[in-house]
């Protein structure tokens, strides 16, 4: 069953796509540091991130100096939500600067 799925890479570009597993969103030459699952609030205008991949664990956003985002989600905000209890969410567009490809 495919889900959609995310990773970041280590220079950091964001992979989005509905895949088995979040190894299947890597490039030759990529390093991931993290990756969940999204969801996308075209209403709201925000691409969701949360929870963490089983391939390469949550999100690692400290090792981040910048997104690199597909340009099909330019203009949403983009969210983290840990929704554990323990973390406030991150907004992720609001931290890092954000470049569209």
């Amino acid at each position: 069953m495919t889900l959609p799925k995310f990773i970041i890479t280590v220079d950091g570009h964001l992979r989005l796509g509905w895949v088995h597993m979040h190894r299947d969103l890597l490039q030759p030459g990529d390093k991931c540091v993290g990756g969940g699952y999204f969801f996308v609030d075209s209403v709201g205008m925000c691409l969701e991130l949360d929870r963490s991949s089983y391939d390469f664990g949550r999100p690692r956003w400290h090792l981040l100096t910048r997104l690199v985002v597909p340009h099909e989600y330019r203009g949403m905000r983009i969210v983290y939500r840990y929704d554990d209890g323990e973390h406030d969410d991150v907004a992720v567009s609001e931290v890092l600067p954000v470049e569209y490809i």
